[in-house]
């Protein structure tokens, strides 16, 4: 399952051709979605129906295989291609020595985790991160952090970000330790790729640079919606 991580990265290459950001595009359109959802909810519906955590994860990593060979079929780079299966692999790996399916679960609980912390750090120390990952995406590259307005957007930027990781946390955890697997690949799969999306778009929207800013930016690159979102 790609990590937000990856998502993020696509992001900063995810502009159309007004230079706006598309979060469709930054999630890996519909294939990232797939990608990023049906191992989690093929997982949960075999476990679910067999309670077999074997079964269960080979049909994920069955998924994940399939959805690599695609991508080295098309010729895409052998890091594209495995780097969703390795996902993929850790989480069963995960259940798999747990010796409880929700186990499949908890690599991505510690990653929003140390993702949140992450966030609540950048914005501590004045480098928010939405400043990091957009303020190259917007043409400002580093120069947003000598404007006390650009630091102070960015930082209301990032709390979507923030939000999304606490909210994940506050939701699946509670879950995942009263072993109630089901939901959990159901949540698991609402809080993924299309919340993510969401707390993208609010991210870009609420730092977007205002005339008032001073701050000369692309054309497209602030203000309006960004293209292609469908979150």
């Amino acid at each position: 399952m790609a990590s937000d991580a990856s998502r993020l990265a696509r992001a900063m290459a995810a502009r159309g051709e007004n230079g706006r950001l598309s979060p469709l595009e930054s999630i890996g359109g519909v294939r990232g979605i797939a990608e990023s959802v049906l191992p989690g909810l093929v997982f949960t519906l075999v476990f679910t129906v067999t309670k077999n955590l074997t079964v269960s994860a080979v049909a994920a990593l069955a998924v994940g295989a399939a959805f690599a060979a695609a991508r080295l079929l098309q010729r895409q780079t052998l890091v594209q291609a495995l780097s969703g299966l390795v996902g993929i692999a850790i989480c069963a790996l995960a259940a798999s020595r747990s010796g409880a399916a929700e186990g499949f679960f908890l690599p991505g609980l510690i990653i929003n985790a140390v993702y949140g912390l992450g966030v609540l750090v950048s914005m501590a120390v004045r480098w928010p991160a939405a400043g990091l990952f957009f303020g190259f995406l917007r043409g400002e590259g580093l120069e947003w952090r000598s404007s006390r307005e650009r630091v102070r957007a960015y930082t209301i930027g990032s709390i979507p970000l923030v939000a999304l990781f606490a909210v994940r946390l506050a939701v699946k955890v509670p879950l995942y330790v009263t072993h109630r697997v089901t939901e959990l690949g159901i949540v698991n799969a609402i809080l993924g790729v299309p919340a993510f999306a969401m707390a993208l778009w609010l991210a870009w929207m609420l730092s977007r640079p205002r005339a008032a800013d001073g701050v000369d930016v692309p054309s497209g690159a602030s203000g309006a919606a960004p293209s292609g979102d469908r979150a």
